[in-house]
């Protein structure tokens, strides 16, 4: 398997959302097709332990969408409650880059 390695310059966005009571900022970057290339997260206190496990999340998620896995699979992977509500923030942030009622 092969990876998608992404451009130099690419287009982006960002967005803040609360999520337990924590500022989290999510960067959403894009592959030339307009499809997800990568995702970064940041916790509002810059590196604290939720920080840094956001931040190391967002890369595994960004590598395995470099590699061919769908944001549908890693978003069916992730922890939900049982009302299919994602426990993690990194769930969370893939659910507002692609809404479970759309997958």
């Amino acid at each position: 398997m092969t990876r998608e390695r992404l451009p130099n310059r690419r287009p982006n966005e960002t967005e803040l959302f609360d999520r337990d009571g924590i500022r989290v900022t999510i960067t959403v970057g894009y592959k030339p097709d307009g499809t997800v290339g990568e995702i970064f997260l940041n916790a509002d206190r810059s590196d604290s332990m939720l920080d840094v496990l956001m931040s190391d999340a967002a890369i595994i998620a960004s590598l395995a969408l470099q590699y061919g896995v769908s944001l549908r699979q890693i978003a069916h992977s992730v922890k939900r409650d049982r009302f299919g509500i994602a426990s993690s923030p990194i769930g969370a942030a893939i659910d507002r880059i692609c809404p479970p009622e759309v997958l």
